[in-house]
This record gives C-alpha cells, sequence and structure tokens, in this order.
C-alpha cells in the first residue's frame, strides 16, 4: 500500500483523496486549518512538510490560496513543496490551470507558449518554471495537470457553474452572468481533474510535462443553462449579462472582484481547452457532460434541499 500525500482539502483535493482510498491506498491530506478528515499543516513550513511527506510515494498539490493572494501565498507553498519533492523522493503533482497561456486564438494546447502577462499568469508560469528546472536537474519528479473552470459535486465557488448559477437555475429564477453568454467554453469536471492527479502521479510516461485534463467539448453559458434545465426536470430559464463596468468599479474596494479585470477575456471571448493528448496518451476520456451535470445537479438540490 502506496503512501500518498494530498496538499489542500477543497473539492479537487477532496475527490482525489476518496478516489486514492477507494483504491486501497494509505492517504493524508494536509491542509492550514486542519478539519474534514485533513491533518492541520502549514505548508510553507518547510521543516514540518518534510516530515510529513517523508516515505511519501507522490504528492499532490491540490492547495487554494485566496485569488487575490496568489503573488504572496503561492511562491513560498510552491517551494516548500519543491523541497519536500525533493527531499522526500515523492513525484509532484500539481493541479494546474491555463492562465500562463494568456490570450490565445483558438483551443489551448500543451505546447503553447507560456505568454500570459498579467499577474496571476506570472504567478503560476514562475511555478511551473521552477519545478521544470528541478526535474531537468534530476532532482525531482513532476508533473502537472491543467484545467480549465472546473464544476462537479462540492464546487461551491464562484465559477460558472456553481454558486454564480445553481442556486437562481434550481429556483426556477432568471440567470445574470458575467462575460458573452454565447461564447464557447471549456468545463472541467472535478472528478475527472482528480482521476487525472493520480493517473499522472503513477505513470512515468507523464512526467516532466504538463498535461490538459480530460475535458468535455465546450459549451456556451446558454447552452450550459439549457442542458442542466433539462437535467433538472424544470423550463428553460433566462439567461442575462452583468456589465463589466460595475464589477471593475466594485474591484476598487473588493480585491477578489478587482481580480476578474486580469482573465476578463476568458468570459468574453472563446476559452477551449484541448485534451487530445492526454487522452491519446493515456486512452481517458473525460465524464459524459450529461452525466456530469446530472452528479451537478442532484448535489445542488441536496445541499439547497430542493
Amino acid at each position: 500500500m502506496a503512501r500518498h500525500i494530498v496538499i489542500g482539502k477543497g473539492p479537487v483535493g477532496a475527490a482525489t483523496a476518496r478516489l486514492l482510498d477507494e483504491q486501497g491506498h494509505e492517504v493524508v491530506v494536509l491542509s492550514r486549518s486542519g478539519g474534514d478528515g485533513s491533518v492541520a499543516l502549514d505548508v510553507t513550513d518547510t521543516a514540518s512538510l518534510r516530515q510529513a511527506t517523508k516515505g511519501a510515494e507522490v504528492i499532490y498539490n491540490c492547495a487554494g490560496p485566496a485569488y487575490h493572494r496568489w503573488p504572496t501565498d503561492w511562491p513560498p507553498i510552491a517551494n516548500a513543496l519543491l523541497d519536500a519533492a525533493e527531499s522526500s523522493g515523492a513525484v509532484l503533482v500539481t493541479t494546474g490551470n491555463l492562465y500562463g497561456y494568456g490570450p490565445v486564438d483558438g483551443p489551448l494546447t500543451e505546447d503553447l507558449p507560456l505568454a500570459g502577462t498579467g499577474t496571476k499568469a506570472r504567478v503560476r508560469i514562475g511555478m511551473w518554471r521552477d519545478a521544470s528546472a528541478r526535474h531537468e536537474a534530476g532532482r525531482i519528479r513532476m508533473t502537472e495537470a491543467r484545467a480549465s473552470d472546473f464544476f462537479g459535486p462540492g464546487v461551491t465557488g464562484t465559477g460558472h457553474l456553481a454558486q454564480r448559477l445553481m442556486p437562481a437555475l434550481l429556483a426556477g429564477r432568471a440567470v445574470r452572468m458575467i462575460g458573452n453568454p454565447d461564447a464557447p467554453h471549456s468545463f472541467t469536471y472535478v472528478p475527472d481533474i482528480a482521476r487525472a492527479l493520480v493517473r499522472l502521479g503513477a505513470d512515468e510516461r507523464a512526467w516532466g510535462r504538463a498535461w490538459h485534463v480530460p475535458t468535455a467539448p465546450p459549451l456556451s453559458t446558454r447552452e450550459a443553462v439549457r442542458q442542466l434545465c433539462r437535467l433538472a426536470g424544470l423550463p428553460p430559464a433566462k439567461v442575462g449579462r452583468i456589465p463589466w463596468w460595475p464589477l471593475h468599479l466594485a474591484g476598487l474596494v473588493n480585491p477578489m472582484l478587482g481580480e476578474l479585470r486580469e482573465v476578463q477575456y476568458q468570459f468574453d471571448r472563446p476559452f477551449v481547452l484541448d485534451s487530445q493528448a492526454y487522452t491519446a496518451t493515456f486512452g481517458e476520456a473525460p465524464t459524459p457532460i450529461d452525466e456530469a451535470l446530472g452528479a451537478t445537479v442532484e448535489w445542488w438540490r441536496a445541499r439547497l434541499g430542493r
């Protein structure tokens, strides 16, 4: 039975821990606050993290610093994890995103340059380059699973298919979203992210490069709402658009809203992830979209008592 360390108890970390447990592995979840089956540990405390990861086969970075604190919080977390992977000999698998590519015309593939210039993009690019440098020097083994906006059971944040949409939809109200409701957008199902993380940590072919998590064909927000209503047995909900100007104005005092300006392009134009390289290499396809959206509806109904 292998020992696996999951950093973070959010939706991705929890799903990854469950999958590893189902496979019969020893799983330890580390989080700053503890609780929910996790062990309290400040992962920036390098000495404590090294001790906690001794004997680990794989370390999964599923941490999720507050959106507006990425520049201050991510570097010490990432560096401590690199040191722990080097000390323990464990494979480091990082949950990544698509910010590093910046605005791109056409589908996003892993061979695109990391040309993003925004603050959050530079943070993620720096993390990737630091990890790659240690891998190329033979000091660690690492890989990264990059996903688009994720959704599914347990996801309660402000993403497209979560807190911003589901409560209103299930209450039969109109839905108001930021960005272009008709722009194609990729959504990645959290159980597929967990499955990819576990696969990449165990397969030598994955190490030393980034992979896009298997993701269903893109949907516009309007199409997603239509399918969610159908699966929920509800009449189609009206979809409205929230203009950017009040959000930018509110961002002057709300740091979370202020961060949206950098990624506005992800909401206003097509944002499509291509995961064919992963599927061709590992033979795993994304969960069918109706199954994924249906599970999301049922989880939200249970959460909201509807």
